[in-house]
């Protein structure tokens, strides 16, 4: 089965690839179909001129005829294999995670009880694909996960870098948030049994399939408005042409000044240069890349592992304007560690922190990892291991007694210390005869700060237990988030923080990362009243979750990013599915969204300034013999009318073909406002827009001025 993670970069990279445009010719061929375009009312135009122009060349042959003809068609196959392209870029993709789909044997029990299912229940053997919801499989070392679904029973390592890319192999057991286990991924070790979630052919790998394809894109609210302003475009440029030929015999003028011209003269020859001019006037640029954006947005999404679930949640993405973050695993670490040793007067800090370590040998939480790495990272004091203290009783630490410890046999006596929270610890103090001390005010310190005060102390052979200080237990903020968090609110993005946590440790928590709010205590009610309150003020929201308790909100979010990781409820719950579970990607996914929008933007203003500029680089040209006057804006000087005609529609074929790497790969995003991105977009993409053609229409004149028949 092949790595989605090897497939993505090899397309990428050969986006410039000939090799890509030679794989897109069969399908930019079958997108001629009538029914296929005329979901692109512009190209649909381009190819009904196209059939004109050839039915007129082929009544009335000519060089300059056959030439329009030709490039017309180009024209249009140029726009299909754009959008080809983009769609192929899937199909290696797809066609791998189908063979895994189709080969896959499951192991049905043939007793659906899941009370007693074990390795040992009968099963019988049937195609992953006959499987329905409701189904009990059994799933053993070294074979694949026929179907979605949840683990009812066991305990396996899993091995999903067949849909993920990640190669390091996940934990899935029964009940909690890591339960979900999805079709096509690989058990390693153990085994379990999986109860089937998904109805037939609607798995996350069908999904999957689709979207990689393309098959389930759907044009979104925006592209659909700006078809419907692109149509409407057309449409004048069309009565604008249309009355071109009305004018002209009209016009005395011109036909005492040019009687033999054979541009505007003659039946033929006139319906194809209106048709000529009609498509090099029409916003074609646009029309022919449109949806080649639209897809290259999603696929942008899946190099990264993001697989999201319509073209409409790309584009809220770039929409977003409220930004709801999770605290544990997303802007902190998810596990405290200690920052840092408070000593009570008349203690050492080395003193402190040796007791501290040797009192958190015995913890395995990630607590009392981070303290015993802390000793040595910030007092120099060599991790020690349990093993080599052969004279020390060692205290585990346990959710009854919240401390753990070691008691030192030594001369005279046992040395015992203790580590663990305030109050045990203090109660533990005074049941050996100790006080307090100053204990209290450094632990109240330490909790105003948001943190979490661990007390350390120790009772020697012959003396009282005392306090010996205070560790300062604190979430870890993730390197960058305050410069990620600053570049969001260059985006004009607000950010929220949601905890569990109280909140005075949320406020802390919140000011050490750069969030503009947070949301303390939260529970599922409380995050949706938040995003309702959000969307209600005209704002979209994003937001991630995990959890079964998170599907309300991830349903009720503008952008859901359910994680890979998570239960079926959250990613069914979703619009975008982490792959990676990685849930700082939202940032990426915001800064995807903003980028398939500007390129949108950026591309739409090229292509109408470019229209606008053939406008005033042909008719100038052409008109020149009926009004004189009109010869002063004739600024490139073009060969003859015919010569400009065949150079404009060169053009117009060849700046789709020019373009194609722009629309796939994206402009360049940089952090922003919308104002920002508006004048980025008119005064980068505008000039260049006019610019261009004035360039390109001149160079190939001067080509084609050459071919006998054009020459003036």
């Amino acid at each position: 089965m092949s790595n989605m993670a090897t497939v993505a970069p090899k397309t990428r990279n050969g986006l410039l690839d000939p090799k890509q445009w030679i794989k897109s010719v069969p399908d930019a061929f079958r997108k001629l179909n009538p029914k296929t375009l005329w979901r692109n009312p512009v190209m649909f135009i381009v190819e009904i001129g196209a059939l004109g122009t050839t039915l007129l060349a082929i009544v009335d042959p000519s060089t300059f005829a056959w030439i329009i003809t030709v490039w017309l068609w180009l024209t249009v196959l140029f726009a299909n294999a754009a959008e080809a392209i983009a769609e192929g870029r899937g199909k290696a993709q797809a066609d791998s995670l189908r063979k895994a789909k189709t080969d896959t044997i499951a192991h049905r029990l043939v007793t659906q009880d899941a009370e007693i299912a074990s390795p040992d229940v009968d099963t019988t053997e049937l195609a992953a694909p006959r499987l329905v919801r409701g189904d009990l499989v059994l799933v053993k070392a070294g074979q694949v996960i026929p179907g979605d679904g949840d683990v009812v029973t066991g305990i396996a390592s899993v091995d999903e870098s067949a849909i993920t890319g990640e190669s390091a192999p996940v934990i899935r057991e029964s009940g909690g948030d890591r339960c979900a286990v999805m079709g096509g991924t690989k058990v390693l070790s153990d085994w379990i049994v999986v109860r089937i979630t998904a109805e037939p052919g609607k798995s996350f790998l069908d999904r999957m399939i689709a979207l990689v394809e393309g098959s389930e894109r759907r044009k979104t609210p925006n592209e659909i408005a700006l078809n419907i302003l692109l149509a409407a475009m057309t449409i004048i440029f069309l009565m604008a042409v249309v009355t071109m030929q009305p004018v002209a015999i009209y016009s005395k003028d011109y036909m005492a000044a040019a009687p033999d011209s054979a541009v505007i003269d003659g039946n033929g020859v006139t319906g194809i240069v209106m048709v000529s001019l009609l498509v090099c006037l029409i916003p074609t640029t646009i029309g022919a890349l449109l949806s080649a954006i639209g897809i290259a947005g999603m696929d942008r999404l899946i190099q990264r592992n993001v697989m999201a679930m319509s073209g409409r949640a790309v584009e809220a993405a770039g929409d977003v304007n409220t930004l709801l973050l999770d605290k544990t695993g997303t802007i902190t670490y998810g596990n405290r560690r200690a920052g840092a040793f408070l000593p009570v007067p008349g203690i050492g800090g080395n003193h402190l922190a040796d007791a501290a370590q040797l009192s958190s040998l015995a913890d395995e939480t990630p607590e009392g990892r981070s303290i015993v790495v802390f000793a040595k990272e910030a007092y120099g004091l060599r991790e020690r291991d349990a093993g080599e203290l052969s004279h020390a009783t060692w205290v585990e630490f346990t959710a009854q007694t919240r401390m753990s410890g070691v008691d030192l046999d030594e001369d005279g006596g046992t040395h015992h210390i203790r580590k663990g929270a305030a109050a045990a610890v203090l109660d533990w103090v005074k049941d050996n005869g100790g006080t307090p001390g100053n204990a209290s005010e450094l632990v109240d310190q330490i909790s105003q700060e948001g943190g979490t005060p661990l007390l350390v102390a120790e009772r020697k052979p012959g003396r009282q237990a005392r306090v010996l200080g205070v560790i300062h237990l604190k979430d870890v903020v993730k390197e960058g988030m305050v410069e990620r968090f600053a570049k969001l609110r260059q985006m004009g993005i607000r950010t929220v923080m949601v905890t569990g946590d109280n909140p005075l440790t949320a406020k802390a928590i919140a000011a050490e990362a750069g969030v503009d709010d947070f949301l303390a205590e939260a529970r599922p009610e409380d995050k949706m009243a938040l995003i309702r309150k959000e969307q209600d003020g005209g704002r979209l929201v994003a937001m991630t979750g995990d959890g079964t308790n998170d599907a309300p909100a991830l349903a009720q979010a503008d952008v859901g990013v359910a994680m890979n990781t998570g239960t079926s409820a959250a990613k069914e719950a979703g619009n975008m599915v982490d792959l990676d579970s990685d849930p700082t990607k939202l940032i990426e996914i915001v800064a995807i969204g903003k980028q398939l929008l500007m390129t949108r933007g950026a591309l739409t203003t090229f292509s109408i300034a470019n229209d606008i500029a053939k406008y005033f680089a042909i008719i100038p040209a052409i008109f020149a013999a009926v009004y004189p006057s009109l010869d002063a804006l004739n600024v490139m000087r073009l060969s003859s009318p015919e010569s400009a005609i065949i150079s404009a529609v060169i053009f117009n074929a060849i700046i789709i073909v020019a373009l194609v790497p722009l629309a796939l790969k994206g402009v360049k995003y940089k952090p922003g406002g919308a104002s920002a991105m508006l004048r980025r977009n008119l005064f980068v993409y505008g000039p260049g827009g006019i610019v261009a053609p004035f360039i390109g229409i001149k160079l190939i004149d001067i080509i084609i001025s050459f071919i006998p028949g054009i020459a003036s």
